[in-house]
């Protein structure tokens, strides 16, 4: 064999990780740092796959072979033309199979010290799983519960940056683990982020991973109240199951200021009404017809503030009370956090006391 392989405890070891799957594959998730030198692109993959189902293993393999020498030799001309004989990639595909072993044989053809991560993507990504079963129970967890609107987030925002002074002082915040920021929503029926779309249930994996390997476990994570859900992506059981059981903290907002840190936070929907409307149609098994036609002539009215304000009171207030009561056990012995204000300034200053 022309060139070694590594495993996963030694990524570190090597000046490039190179990703040969497709740019579908890579996007998909990749291993974090890793490049993308696809051997095959999406639609010759396509093309492999159907000749080896419809004709013969053989030929699948013909037509592979010089799709990936051809795309082997423009990575040779273009992403690998000016490295020194120093260099050394890691080089993985989906198992550690053909597409690897064969950028990993020419490249250690020309004298880099090429090597192949032993089984591929699907070994890192064993890891991953596996890691985010046992890593939250390493942390102790300080849960900010609230109802919708209540500036949790913001609040979660100004702990992170908290004393952080103007004159470029180090950061001495608390540690934050913003699980909405992480899949790109912001975990309710209209919480899609605008022209946004959340990544794939293994980026967000991966990222999350990446994020709770950074935190000490002898310091408190500030990470806000969620369900087992935010939009599509699902977060791991042992973490639910961790935040379930911390302390918590219970943000108390007046509505009229929930209101309007609401209409600045979901402006895309003040410009686009009939999304709106559209996107409330879920709730029509919750509250009917009748009410869904009420706030339609709401915003066609353009009074958002009081169909934001009945939103909060007849549908998101109970079901997230009813939720959070039912899954925090710590939520009656919860610490109170009085927000009149959720300008950032207010924020900053009562995140100084906490």
């Amino acid at each position: 064999m022309l060139f070694r392989t590594a495993n996963l405890s030694q990524l570190v070891e090597f000046d490039e990780i190179i990703d040969v799957r497709t740019p579908a594959e890579f996007a998909e998730d990749h291993i974090p740092g890793a490049i993308n030198c696809p051997v095959l692109s999406d639609e010759e993959r396509v093309t492999v796959g159907t000749l080896y189902k419809q004709v013969s293993p053989f030929e699948a393999r013909k037509v592979g072979a010089a799709l990936i020498a051809k795309n082997i030799a423009e990575h040779l001309q273009t992403r690998f033309r000016d490295h020194p004989k120093s260099w050394r990639p890691l080089i993985y595909c989906w198992r550690g199979g053909q597409r690897s072993g064969a950028m990993s044989i020419i490249l250690a053809q020309v004298g880099w010290a090429a090597h192949k991560l032993e089984g591929g993507y699907k070994t890192y990504r064993r890891d991953v799983l596996d890691k985010l079963e046992a890593l939250p129970q390493s942390f102790t967890f300080r849960v900010i519960c609230g109802p919708t609107g209540s500036g949790k987030s913001r609040l979660l925002a100004a702990l992170a940056d908290r004393g952080q002074p103007d004159s470029g002082q180090p950061n001495n915040g608390q540690q934050v683990l913003d699980l909405e920021m992480l899949a790109k929503h912001r975990g309710s029926v209209l919480g899609r982020l605008p022209e946004q779309a959340q990544p794939s249930q293994k980026w967000f994996d991966s990222a999350l991973l990446q994020t709770l390997q950074k935190l000490d476990p002898a310091r408190p994570v500030y990470v806000e109240a969620e369900s087992n859900k935010i939009g599509l992506i699902s977060l791991p059981p042992t973490l639910i199951t961790a935040m379930h059981a911390s302390a918590c903290l219970l943000v108390e907002t007046p509505l009229a200021t929930r209101v309007a840190g609401l209409l600045e936070d979901y402006r895309h929907y003040i410009d686009n009404p009939e999304m709106l409307i559209a996107h409330l149609q879920t709730l029509h098994r919750f509250h009917g017809a009748k009410q869904l036609e009420h706030w339609s002539d709401l915003i066609h009215a353009g009074d958002f503030a009081t169909m934001v304000a009945e939103l909060l009171t007849l549908h998101y207030d109970p079901s997230y009370f009813r939720a959070t009561s039912r899954h925090y056990a710590n939520l009656d012995k919860a610490q109170r956090v009085p927000l009149v204000s959720l300008a950032e300034d207010a924020l900053k200053e009562i995140a100084k006391n906490m």
